[in-house]
């Protein structure tokens, strides 16, 4: 028997009763979406519980929704018990032993159930379809039988069986490498027909633990970091629903790329920013040395003692009067409270702490004379003016932006919060040269942005997430890093990068430092280097960069050969090489230097295109790609521009042209006048 049955050697009327469940399925879905509807929130009883049930309504009947030009079910397993591999069992049938299941599972995106709540599509989320994913002839896990199905758009057209109770082997499955290999436009798919068995494991990790992921080019990380969380939404729907999801992507294209992958899922209530919308969306522009000096860790010391600075030693005692009375704290008294407090709370409970056990002294001598004061007189006596007063003096109210802008304008300040963790070089360095006049005038930089958000956390606890997805990890900064985790500090995290992508100048050689500075040190570190998606061509051309930008790294492999994927054109104009993409099927990527777009914009003029803007999503199937855009995108056929630019324009250049490279899903061109860099012509 072949590994493979496909569906043109097997009897015509199979195939139609596999489209007859498809139908029901669809059938069923829409009468569970349109019950949903019809659920009225009216009986929640007050207003506000009203709002809260119909805002889950509203989720419920999102999540429920069809996509016609997305296959319902992708998959098929036949139980060995059931001992069937022909036509789909009739709803009428019994199940066999295992009652709550019946012998032949349908796995698609979302649970569909009929009428009667028997399942017609089980959730590839769900236990049993782990097996999907994982079974093989040599672990068969209780299956006879594995069938993948193909569409063309929702409708149902081929299949492709999988013995697993004979033994043997199974070759490559025909329907799931046209799948992988389908051409694309638009945002990024699911993968969930695709997920390979090393993938799957990750997917399925538990909440409880933080996974890493050094992902090669075309490996499916990011697909891989959507999926788990997907599935940590299905698994642990309570506990996530209060505690929160987030992705964390590079830039607003990347979200707008993977956009509609969770929804398709039917997750619709997961927030998806980048760090700069997470911490503060400044852009005021400073040499990237200076940048990757806030971005140390060394910096959160720093900080730290930079705000306990504030606080002044008391030097007097309160008075507190009531009628004839007046009720005197002493000034080592204050000193005491202070020194408790100094260090063991964050600043402004401790702010508040401060005037909370001065007026429970004066409650004291209060009683001392024969009073008997409540909570409400301390309360009272915390917001008087004698204590409010020495409060503002011994440890004053501030923001962020007060005490970062006195760091950065104030050198014996710093010097003096710096101690020894700064070079007197590095504090020179992050002097402004022309302080802004006050904090609230002053423009802050991206680096900025993760200084401000730990003097934020030093002063109120910043609220923790269930989990939290980061992709592009190894761009980000150590202060950054920090920022993330306390984002997670009670929850998980799933961390997705490669190290050979790295284009900042702090950019990590290590996933435990990242780990550690994420405060997830326990973090388990996984490596995907196979590749789907990038042809093996244009992965080894790509990879003769390598031992330049992240030399301990393996070279990555990739299971499509793609033979002719490749073509290196010296003198060819950028119109010319657009026109022959356009008369291919898929997307097309024009990737340039970034100073060079509008110059290939206006080069492309007759031809549908647009310039991809990182705000919004682009539908054009040609787009011209700044070169710092490309990380994390893909498209079916890849322009290259002038790659001694790309290489020129920044410090890591040769890391930036290695993303540029690995964008390419069908085809490479790469188009240069001037010299290639050294690299690329090694053999």
């Amino acid at each position: 028997m072949p590994a493979h049955q496909l569906a043109p050697d097997i009897p015509s009327d199979v195939l139609a009763a596999e489209q007859a469940h498809l139908a029901r399925s669809r059938a069923a879905l829409k009468a569970m979406r349109a019950h949903a509807q019809s659920l009225s929130a009216d009986a929640a009883g007050d207003w506000v519980s009203q709002q809260i049930l119909q805002s889950l309504l509203d989720q419920r009947v999102a999540a429920l929704a069809d996509h016609p030009d997305t296959p319902l079910f992708f998959g098929r397993l036949d139980r060995a018990a059931a001992g069937r591999k022909g036509a789909p069992q009739e709803d009428d049938e019994e199940p066999g032993e295992q009652a709550e299941l019946p012998a032949t599972i349908y796995v698609g995106r979302r649970h569909v159930h009929d009428g009667s709540s028997r399942p017609l599509v089980i959730d590839w989320r769900a236990p049993v379809s782990r097996a999907f994913y994982q079974a093989s002839p040599s672990d068969p896990m209780g299956l006879a039988l594995r069938r993948r199905f193909g569409y063309h758009g929702g409708a149902l057209t081929a299949f492709e069986d999988e013995p697993l109770g004979e033994g043997g082997e199974i070759g490559p499955s025909r329907i799931l490498t046209e799948e992988i290999e389908r051409p694309r436009t638009g945002p990024m798919r699911d993968i969930v027909a695709t997920i390979q068995p090393d993938q799957d494991e990750i997917v399925r990790s538990t909440l409880a633990q933080t996974v890493c992921v050094q992902g090669a080019p075309g490996t499916g990380k990011t697909a891989v970091g959507l999926h788990r969380a997907a599935y940590l939404l299905f698994t642990h729907r309570e506990r996530l629903a209060r505690a929160g999801v987030m992705i964390v992507g590079p830039n607003r294209a990347f979200l707008s790329y993977i956009s509609s992958v969770l929804p398709a899922l039917g997750e619709v209530k997961v927030d998806q920013t980048t760090v700069a919308g997470l911490l503060g969306d400044h852009s005021t522009a400073e040499d990237p040395m200076v940048a990757a000096v806030k971005g140390d860790a060394r910096m959160a010391a720093v900080l730290e003692r930079a705000l306990w600075l504030h606080i002044v030693k008391p030097e007097e005692g309160v008075v507190y009067t009531q009628g004839a009375y007046r009720y005197r704290v002493a000034d080592y008294e204050v000193r005491e409270i202070v020194a408790s407090l100094r260090g063991t709370t964050r600043y402004n409970p401790g702010r508040a702490a401060l005037a909370q056990r001065l007026a429970h002294l004066v409650l004291v001598r209060m009683e001392e004379r024969g009073g008997s004061p409540d909570d409400r007189v301390q309360d009272a006596v915390a917001r008087s003016k004698p204590v409010r007063q020495l409060v503002d003096t011994v440890w004053p109210k501030l923001t962020p932006e007060q005490v970062l802008h006195r760091l950065l304008s104030n050198p014996e300040f710093l010097a003096k919060a710096a101690k020894s963790d700064l070079s007197p070089d590095e504090q020179e360095m992050l002097i402004w040269r022309k302080p802004y006049r006050s904090w609230k005038s002053a423009r802050w930089s991206p680096a900025d942005a993760a200084l401000l958000d730990e003097l934020r956390d030093l002063m109120d606890r910043t609220p923790s997430l269930g989990h939290l997805v980061v992709d592009e990890a190894q761009d980000l900064s150590e202060m950054q890093l920090r920022a993330l985790g306390r984002r997670c500090r009670n929850g998980s995290a799933t961390v997705l990068g490669d190290l050979a992508q790295g284009t900042t100048p702090w950019s990590t050689t290590s996933w435990e430092s990242v780990l550690v500075h994420l405060g997830q040190s326990d973090g388990e570190v996984t490596e995907l280097t196979l590749g789907f998606r990038v042809p093996r061509e244009v992965l080894d051309y790509a990879a003769r960069l390598l031992p330049s930008v992240a030399p301990d790294l393996a070279a990555p492999r990739s299971l499509r050969p793609g033979l002719g994927s490749l073509s290196i054109r010296p003198g060819v104009p950028v119109a010319e090489a657009a026109k022959e993409a356009l008369d291919k099927e898929g997307s097309i990527g024009i990737i340039a230097p970034d100073a060079m777009v509008t110059t290939i914009s206006d080069a492309l003029a007759g031809l549908p295109h647009a310039i991809l803007d990182p705000d919004a999503v682009e539908e054009h199937r040609l787009l011209v790609v700044p070169a710092t855009l490309a990380k994390g995108l893909e498209y079916d056929h890849v322009i290259v521009v002038e790659p001694a630019d790309i290489v020129a324009a920044e410090p890591r250049g040769l890391a930036r042209l290695y993303v540029v490279l690995t964008r390419a899903v069908t085809s490479l061109t790469v188009l240069h006048d001037k010299p290639l860099p050294p690299e690329l012509a090694t053999v």
